[in-house]
C-alpha cells in the first residue's frame, strides 16, 4: 500500500467491484483507449480477477486508488508486468493509470503514478519502466514525463497511433 498526501494505493478487493463498472464502462474514459467499455458487472468482476491473478504471478500489478478525504474509489494506477508483445517488445514493466472523470484535471494521475514508479526502481530494483499513450493524450503524456519517464519514438498499437516514454533507473 501506498499513502500519497490525498490518495491510498492499495491491492483491488472485491469491494471495489462498483467502482470498476463504472470506471470501464464510461465512454469519456476509453476515449483514447480504443472505446472498449465494458457492459457488464461480471465483467468488470473479471477484471479485478485478472489483477488479482497478477498479484500472485508477478508480485505487481495495478493498485486500486482510494480518495482519502471521502474513501470513494477513484480508479487505478501502478505497474503491470506486460507478457504479450508489444510494439516488438515483451516482458517489461508498465506504469499505467485510469480515473474516473470527476477526478481528473485535478493531480490525482501524477500523484499516483510518480511514487508506483518509485516503487518500482527503489523497492522492486527494476532498471526500466515503460509508459504509453495515445499521441493526442496530452495530459497523459505530461503525467509521463512528470514520472522521469523520456519519449521514445511513436508506434501503432491496435490501430492507435501511440507514442512510447521509457525511464531508466539511475544508480
Amino acid at each position: 500500500m501506498i499513502e500519497t498526501q490525498r490518495l491510498i494505493l492499495r491491492k483491488f478487493e472485491k469491494s471495489d467491484l462498483e467502482g470498476m463498472f463504472l470506471l470501464h464502462s464510461n465512454p469519456e474514459v476509453h476515449v483514447f483507449l480504443g472505446n472498449q467499455t465494458i457492459s457488464t458487472k461480471d465483467e468488470a468482476a473479471s477484471l479485478i480477477q485478472y489483477i488479482q491473478k497478477q498479484y500472485e504471478e508477478h508480485g505487481v500489478a495495478r493498485w486500486a486508488c482510494i480518495e482519502k478525504s471521502s474513501r470513494k474509489f477513484m480508479g487505478w494506477c501502478g505497474l503491470k508486468f506486460v507478457t504479450e508483445i508489444e510494439n516488438n517488445q515483451s516482458h517489461f514493466h508498465d506504469i499505467g493509470y485510469r480515473f474516473l472523470p470527476e477526478f481528473w484535471n485535478q493531480g490525482f494521475a501524477k500523484e499516483a503514478a510518480k511514487p508506483c514508479v518509485e516503487y518500482g526502481f527503489h523497492e522492486l530494483n527494476l532498471s526500466k519502466i515503460i509508459g504509453t499513450c495515445h499521441i493526442n493524450n496530452i495530459a497523459s503524456k505530461k503525467v509521463l514525463e512528470h514520472c522521469g519517464l523520456k519519449e521514445m519514438g511513436l508506434f501503432t498499437w491496435e490501430d492507435r497511433k501511440s507514442t512510447r516514454l521509457n525511464s531508466s533507473h539511475v544508480s
